[in-house]
């Protein structure tokens, strides 16, 4: 019966033995193949956050031919986001700066914000406007232009609407919160001690007092008698006479065109094709690298804070 069995491999453990070494071989190549993956994957995401990080490509225009120029203020005004004086006013000293440039429009949309910034904005659209005196700028409206907004485009040479845009609300607000009630009938206690006799005079956990109340309408008239001003200054004889110009409320673009505002309808390329005569846009928007947004925005949580903390009052707005 021995004849019948196979012939014995005497070979056999050096056999497995050079199996799992291969088969550990193959799994350490591939782990290798997966670390140099991961690793250029780990590269790339760097690579990315640099390029975010160091990009200040967003204060770059390409060169062109002559060419209308863009600038694009969106959103809240305020010294942290896109829509700050820094922002728009380098951006509108690029466009005017350019030789090639026949004409700037600055398209809007926003609500408001600021009244610093909205003036610092106003104030620089006039500079420009008179050391460049052949090259007009142009506000285009979209959804919104308004209260700080319209602060803005009031420089303008000329304010194009849509007709269902919203534009005015030439005001002034401030606004906080009370909950000197609710504390009572919760049985708290504010304790807060002070040195200056209206130190912490709009603290939303004391009562107000007439002194203070007095004080704030007073800088909002002052505030908003430099709105007024300024738009008046801006739109001259265009001006309608409305009892309701200047008492924050606002109105459509058709309206707005009706009483002065603003002078036409049109958006951004009409504006470029029939009143600037140069259909080839140009966007001189300045886009924030992401190192700057970061730090803007650190900067004036920590700003905000601190005064907040200080003096516990509102934030004086035009919206």
């Amino acid at each position: 019966m021995s004849d019948n069995l196979p012939p014995r491999n005497d070979n056999w453990e050096r056999e497995a033995l050079e199996r799992i070494a291969l088969a550990a071989i193959r799994e350490q190549r591939a782990a290798r193949r997966w670390r140099i993956f991961f690793r250029f994957v780990f590269l790339g995401v760097i690579a990315a956050v640099a390029f975010g990080v160091f990009n200040f490509t967003g204060d770059r225009v390409a060169k062109a031919g002559k060419h209308t120029a863009l600038v694009d203020l969106q959103g809240e005004i305020s010294s942290s986001g896109d829509a700050s004086a820094d922002n728009i006013d380098g951006a509108l000293q690029a466009a005017f700066e350019d030789d090639n440039t026949a004409g700037v429009i600055l398209r809007i949309n926003s609500p408001g914000g600021s009244p610093v910034q909205a003036g610092i904005m106003y104030g620089e659209i006039r500079r420009l406007r008179a050391k460049y005196p052949k090259t007009p700028l142009y506000v285009v409206v979209d959804d919104m232009c308004a209260s700080g907004g319209y602060y803005v485009a009031a420089a303008a040479d000329k304010i194009y609407v849509d007709k269902a845009s919203i534009v005015g609300s030439i005001g002034v607000l401030m606004d906080s919160f009370g909950f000197t009630g609710l504390m009572d009938k919760l049985g708290v206690q504010r304790r807060m001690h002070i040195s200056g006799a209206n130190k912490g005079a709009f603290d939303p956990f004391s009562p107000e007092t007439p002194t203070m109340t007095a004080h704030a309408q007073d800088m909002l008239d002052e505030i908003h008698t430099q709105f007024i001003d300024a738009v008046k200054q801006g739109r001259g004889a265009r001006l309608k006479d409305d009892p309701d110009m200047f008492t924050g409320m606002f109105w459509t673009g058709a309206k707005s065109v009706d009483l002065g505002l603003a002078d036409g309808f049109g958006d951004a390329n009409y504006v470029a094709r029939e009143v600037i005569k140069q259909p080839d846009i140009v966007d001189y928007t300045q886009k924030e690298s992401i190192s700057e947004r970061v730090v803007k925005r650190f900067g004036a949580s920590i700003g905000d804070a601190a005064v907040r903390a200080l003096t516990f009052g509102g934030k004086v707005q035009m919206r």
